[in-house]
């Protein structure tokens, strides 16, 4: 639910002014944001600090990141707004948009980023401390600097020490039971794979964690 510094949400109307601010009452500056235009068919846009707000990401793809000067106008949300450019993804004259605002709290959330080992496994455990004192309920993943799906767990379905079941935002797939990817780990979580996906080397990756 809505809760200062963890998670708002707003519906705001555009009006194609570059530079426009949005009011939020989230209390601290949003880490991630999902912006959604409700009026058109547009895809899902994603602001995120780890890759700034020159950049931007899509929820319903796969991409890496790429530049954004027409979604944030090159401007860090804050404590109280986020800022927008022209784009009809997020500020189309008239058109009604919804944003998903979320922020690191102490023991309760975490948006983070991690770069990928490319080993895994009970010698080699990539584990990610959230600052948590049971665990993360909720885990979401994506890979910044190449392709590559939205993927996340929760422990309603199993966040287990085996095989997983694991969804992704960006395709209609059913579950998938057929690796282990993440395991418990009491202040967060353990990346348990290896490969592109959430575990390459060398690569980068962000993600939302709720204890």
């Amino acid at each position: 639910k809505r809760a200062k510094g963890f998670f708002d949400v707003v519906a705001y109307t555009g009006n194609s002014t570059a530079g426009r601010t949005v009011s939020h009452s989230l209390g601290v500056a949003p880490e991630m944001m999902w912006v959604k235009n409700r009026s058109n068919i547009e895809g899902w846009l994603v602001y995120n600090t780890t890759i700034g707000s020159t950049n931007h990401m899509d929820l319903n793809l796969t991409t890496a990141t790429a530049p954004s000067s027409g979604y944030w106008n090159d401007t860090d949300a804050t404590s109280t707004v986020f800022t927008v450019g022209t784009h009809s993804t997020v500020n189309a004259s008239s058109q009604t948009y919804i944003a998903y605002l979320f922020a690191s709290l102490d023991g309760i959330s975490k948006v983070g980023s991690y770069t990928g080992t490319g080993v895994a496994g009970s010698g080699t455990p990539l584990n990610i401390d959230c600052g948590f004192s049971n665990g993360a309920r909720f885990v979401l993943i994506k890979r910044t600097d190449d392709v590559g799906s939205w993927y996340f767990w929760d422990t309603t379905r199993g966040i287990v020490t085996g095989n997983d079941s694991t969804l992704r935002l960006d395709v209609a797939d059913a579950e998938s039971t057929s690796y282990d990817a993440i395991d418990p780990y009491s202040a967060g979580f353990t990346i348990n794979a290896t490969g592109q996906d959430i575990n390459n080397l060398n690569a980068e990756y962000i993600f939302l964690a709720i204890a």
